[in-house]
């Protein structure tokens, strides 16, 4: 079945979510959350879809051969129930990409057999006590016969006492440093039940239905061949994996998000009987455009994140943490001015707007879940020097098929991606599509002229919101000799030369943050750990990650616009995006694009009443 066929399946099992008919709707998700249960008709719907099998490669007999794929395959799912999305299948991919990235034949075998089963596998390597630093593992592996006997104990494993396999991070050195741990791939049923015993399950604020209880060894055999990769080889098979598993937490985010958003703006557009609505109020249309910018750049960074494991394994790293640093940072963001909308009934735990509160909950859980924010700009920061001198501003850009949404990638090779790059072409994709537009490309002007026309009769429709200003003749008519004034701001050619200039400002001002980026980390004297890692230093990674949103915001609308996408064939929503982004940063910026945000809301509205989903995709929902 093609990728768009499966996520449409997928989708249309689960069904409408506000349908209170619904088995699988938010009523019965609520309910479950409430209680802290599995909804057990969820999981047998994925049983049914056998999702597992999205999270094996190909060549075992699954359906894993792109990771852009993945992280859409898994949006239905999470836009939903994240204690779904997570309990029943993503652990599982976290807990057996090790094993797809070093494992041996048989090892990569046996996990797909569990997966392709139905049975689950779960990691064993964060603990509450200290966070997500699992190089102070509580489990410790010492040799003994042919193997090794386990020992420690895990207060906090997700899907402890439910996976049938075991992915274990075990200290196997007593000295610190690198090489201290190892990981074992184990099969719970080969195991003696004495020597491997459940503990208690912990309750937790988000993702209350999924399990996260623990587990203790005691002199627990296990074999040899349990070892996967090499002894020693723990601490960078976790880094490995991570550059894998950061793609996709863009992904999880924005899925929860566009509920949120939808929720928000159901509520936004509800009448009272005064006839009026909240979208009357300038604020809560600026809330709802600049919710829907904040998905749409959390998208390109997921696209170039994910797509780059395949065409830019030597490169991808630093493009993986900023995604997964990123992303639910301005999500969490939008979704506290989204709650200042909703009011009181952002804590409604039940009723039509509960969906809100519950995904709001769940966000830290699903963005945390791997490695935290601060883990993730520190796998960034030692990048940082090397890119200022000798990549920025001399490299060549990124190929275009980085920022296509569908076209076919090379083979997913997860022993290829390396831990730091050795160039960033998409900060050179920046400088050259900066210099495109300063050199006034009429490639950009001529292809987009039906998405102008398109973006401003939307505008027009939906800037004044459905309350009583609206007026269906706001719109004037095009001259009938076909001339074009640009005075004329219902000319759609004046409208988008307008917002490409708009697009040429606020584009130099990043293009001249990175060079202001290159000038604090040239300086860094090579091998100056205390420089790196200074707070300063932190800020400064903070800024690179939102310059890389704006670049694969670019690369993403520049691929679109011959494209039969109208919307994301115009420059309203990059020009926008970019606004948003340089605001962030505190850059110079240019007049308000109000034209392009108008057009962003109308595009907000009509995925709202013609039910897509609030990503580059515009997915249909059942």
């Amino acid at each position: 079945m093609a990728p768009e066929d499966r996520i449409d399946a997928l989708e249309r099992a689960f069904g409408p979510l506000e349908d209170p008919g619904n088995a699988l709707g938010q009523e019965a998700l609520l309910a479950a959350d409430a209680d802290g249960d599995v909804l057990a008709v969820a999981e047998r719907v994925l049983d049914t879809y056998a999702f597992n099998a999205e999270f094996v490669p190909e060549e075992l007999g699954g359906r894993l051969a792109r990771m852009d794929v993945l992280g859409r395959v898994l949006r239905p799912v999470f836009r939903r129930d994240a204690s779904v999305g997570f309990g029943y299948g993503l652990n599982c991919f976290f807990a057996a990409t090790p094993v797809w990235t070093a494992g041996g034949p048989a090892q990569r075998a046996a996990a797909a057999r569990l997966l392709l089963d139905g049975r689950r596998i779960a990691v064993v390597r964060h603990e509450v006590a200290h966070g997500n630093d699992f190089v102070r593992d509580e489990f410790t592996a010492t040799p003994a016969d042919d193997g090794f006997l386990l020992n420690g104990s895990k207060a906090v494993i997700a899907n402890a006492s439910r996976a049938a396999g075991l992915v274990v991070f075990a200290r196997t050195a007593q000295e610190g440093g690198g090489r201290s741990h190892s990981v074992l791939l184990l099969d719970r049923a080969e195991l003696p039940a004495e020597r491997l015993r459940d503990l208690a399950r912990h309750a937790t604020t988000g993702m209350r239905s999924a399990e996260f209880g623990g587990l203790e060894a005691v002199d627990c055999p296990v074999p040899g061949d349990a070892l996967v990769g090499g002894l020693g080889d723990g601490y960078e098979l976790s880094l490995r994996s991570s550059l894998v598993i950061r793609g996709l937490i863009p992904s999880i985010v924005l899925a929860g998000a566009d509920t949120a958003l939808r929720t928000v703006a159901r509520f936004a557009v509800r009448r009272r009987d005064d006839g009026r609505s909240s979208l009357d109020v300038q604020h809560v249309r600026d809330v709802l455009t600049g919710s829907f910018l904040d998905l749409l750049l959390s998208d390109c960074l997921a696209l170039v994140a994910t797509r780059a494991l395949h065409l830019l394994p030597q490169q991808m790293s630093a493009y993986a943490a900023a995604a997964a640093y990123l992303a639910p940072k301005i999500i969490a963001e939008s979704m506290d001015e989204m709650s200042a909308v909703l009011g009181e009934e952002s804590f409604a735990e039940d009723g039509a707007y509960a969906m809100f509160q519950k995904q709001l909950r769940d966000l830290p859980v699903t963005s945390l879940g791997h490695a935290g924010s601060a883990g993730r700009q520190v796998s960034i920061l030692p990048q940082l020097p090397f890119f200022a001198r000798h990549a920025w501003f001399s490299d060549r850009e990124a190929p275009a098929e980085l920022f296509r949404l569908h076209e076919g990638l090379p083979p997913l090779d997860l022993g290829r991606p390396a831990l730091l790059g050795d160039s960033d072409p998409l900060a050179a994709t920046l400088v050259a599509v900066g210099e495109q537009l300063e050199a006034g490309s009429t490639a950009f002007a001529g292809s987009t002229a039906s998405a102008a026309d398109t973006g401003a009769t939307a505008a027009k429709t939906s800037a004044a919101g459905p309350g009583p200003d609206h007026r269906d003749d706001a719109h004037a008519p095009d001259d009938p000799n076909g001339r074009h004034d640009p005075n004329d701001p219902n000319d759609p050619n004046a409208a988008q030369q307008e917002n490409l200039e708009a697009l040429r400002h606020l584009t130099r001002s990043l293009v001249t943050e990175l060079g202001e980026l290159r000038k604090v980390f040239a300086s860094m004297e090579p091998g100056d750990r205390k420089a790196l890692v200074s707070p300063h230093s932190f800020a400064q990674a903070d800024r690179y990650a939102l310059v890389l949103a704006g670049a694969a915001c670019l690369g993403v609308w520049r691929e679109q616009r011959a494209g039969d996408d109208a919307f994301l064939a115009d420059p309203a929503w990059p020009t926008a995006a970019l606004y948003r982004l340089c605001r962030r940063l505190g850059l110079p910026l240019p007049e308000r694009p109000v034209a392009c945000e108008q057009r962003v809301l109308a595009e907000a509205l009509a995925r709202l009443h013609g039910r897509r989903s609030y990503d580059l995709y515009g997915s249909a929902l059942a």
